[in-house]
């Protein structure tokens, strides 16, 4: 999921990637901002970002 928030894909559309319903996915977008203490969605983007580029 961080991965697809990364490439910049909306919820509508992770949702329709890994067959699940838009809430859900809104749910674990909020659970993974909150992990990573991103307070918006651009930051958390630039989270994974810099994640997939260190190789984590």
């Amino acid at each position: 999921m961080l991965t697809l928030v990364g490439d910049g894909l909306a919820n509508p559309e992770i949702a329709e990637r890994l067959h699940l319903g838009v809430s859900t996915v809104k749910s674990h977008v909020a659970a993974l901002m909150d992990k990573t203490g991103c307070d918006n969605r651009v930051r958390l983007a630039v989270y994974a970002y810099r994640r997939a580029q260190s190789g984590q």
